[in-house]
């Protein structure tokens, strides 16, 4: 976490997940929240998350909640041990302990059983769709025992989902066949619908137009009985991929912030729409859509002050306007950009050397940026794919002014940092 605004985002998040999860991985949910809390230092807070997590899974489990509260206690222990209170993590490691011998543990304070491994692999999902492959084995080693278990094959399906959406070149025939088995066992798992209607349009967008139709119509039930905010914002990003359209986008969007008015993404996704509409709108209407634009944005970061994607949108708008604070804006996130993520860090790269190439015309000071984003290793896959097509971009430019070794340099780096395919196109492309 790299603020007070980003934790408060999770929060949120998991507000959600609590109040709309279809499975019975509350109790995970909760130990997420405690967690943020003792980032804060806020301990208190803490202990009331853990014991509402062991409230909730005695409801969730009441048949096995020795087995599901073992995180829970470890919890605890580790709380009360920040508050030096070592007669309670005494009690607690104790509890464990009690837990570990009767499942015949060779650990007196671990155990190998698939209830840990699915928790753990519901809390990677949350911290993002990067942690895919992490939880793709985490749900592997779940239902290794226990295969027919409905919640850990529900993980598995949205963790392959989470892999290849970050991953396009997969194979998404597989992610498909997870999430159809999702939803013969749950007919009404509305993220489920949403989830496989990406997959369907990903996979057939110069295809089978029935099958279009179907992710259209999944898309269009959801919209219609879904009440989760986190649900609805996914199904507004198929709509704006589908052939529905941005005003039915934006309405879904409408509806999920009347539901939710405290979750920033709702707002940024809503900007984002206002952005696409502005391309094709006449002078008039595209100066009231940049002022929608611009106000989704702000509404974002007043939610969360430490939104970087929305200062961003924000720096590209108002550089219509004032290069000096939209240079200002850059800066700013410059200084923050040690204590950032991987993919902010790539994104600042990405947009601050734009910005110094269309609009201050600085090719060498957009190489740099452009380069020192690519060179960040993970993160994610858009910015990387972005930041490689800029590089290309600027080697081309520098091949047409006859500056061939400055152009070879570019493309040798790419070939190097992205690999070896990258490479080749590059080369096929002097």
């Amino acid at each position: 976490l790299s603020s007070l605004g980003s934790n408060q985002s999770l929060k949120e998040t998991l507000a959600l997940r609590l109040d709309h999860t279809t499975f019975p991985n509350r109790g995970t949910y909760l130990a997420m929240k405690a967690y943020l809390h003792h980032l804060q230092e806020d301990y208190s807070e803490a202990l009331k998350s853990l014991q509402e997590a062991e409230e909730v899974l005695q409801e969730d489990h009441p048949t096995n909640i020795s087995r599901q509260v073992l995180v829970t206690y470890g919890n605890f222990a580790w709380i009360y041990y920040l508050l030096t209170n070592y007669e309670k993590v005494e009690h607690y490691l104790e509890k464990i302990h009690k837990i570990c011998q009767a499942l015949s543990s060779p650990e007196p304070y671990s155990v190998a059983i698939p209830e840990i491994q699915a928790q753990k692999g519901w809390s990677l999902l949350t911290w993002g769709f990067r942690n895919g492959p992490e939880a793709i084995k985490c749900f592997q080693l779940a239902l290794r025992g226990d295969e027919s278990n409905r919640e850990f094959q529900a993980g598995l399906a949205y963790s392959v989902y989470a892999f290849c959406c970050l991953n396009l070149e997969e194979d998404m025939k597989e992610t498909q066949t997870f999430l159809e088995e999702v939803l013969v066992r749950q007919p009404q798992n509305a993220e489920a619908k949403v989830f496989l209607a990406n997959v369907i349009w990903i996979k057939n967008q110069r295809g089978v137009k029935e099958e279009l139709e179907r992710a259209k119509s999944l898309v269009e039930d959801v919209v219609q009985n879904s009440l989760n905010p986190e649900v609805l914002r996914n199904a507004a990003k198929v709509c704006v991929s589908l052939p529905l359209s941005l005003s039915q986008a934006i309405s879904v969007l409408k509806k999920a912030i009347a539901l939710s008015p405290s979750y920033h993404l709702l707002y940024y996704d809503l900007g984002l729409c206002y952005k696409k509409q502005m391309k094709k709108a006449s002078p008039g209407k595209r100066e009231e859509l940049v002022a929608a634009a611009i106000e989704s944005f702000k509404q974002s970061l007043e939610k969360d002050p430490a939104s970087v994607f929305s200062q961003l949108e924000l720096a590209k708008l108002y550089g219509e306007k004032s290069l000096a604070y939209v240079e200002e804006i850059y800066q700013n996130l410059m200084e923050d950009l040690p204590k950032l993520s991987q993919r902010c860090q790539q994104a600042i790269y990405l947009h601050w050397g734009d910005f110094l190439l269309h609009k201050k015309g600085k090719k060498e000071e957009a190489l740099e940026m452009y380069t020192k984003g690519l060179q960040i290793s993970g993160g994610h896959g858009k910015e990387r794919w972005l930041l490689r097509g800029r590089l290309l971009s600027l080697a081309k430019l520098f091949q047409e002014e006859s500056q061939g070794d400055q152009a070879k340099a570019i493309r040798e780096m790419v070939g190097s940092l992205y690999g070896d395919e990258s490479g080749r196109v590059l080369q096929g492309g002097k």
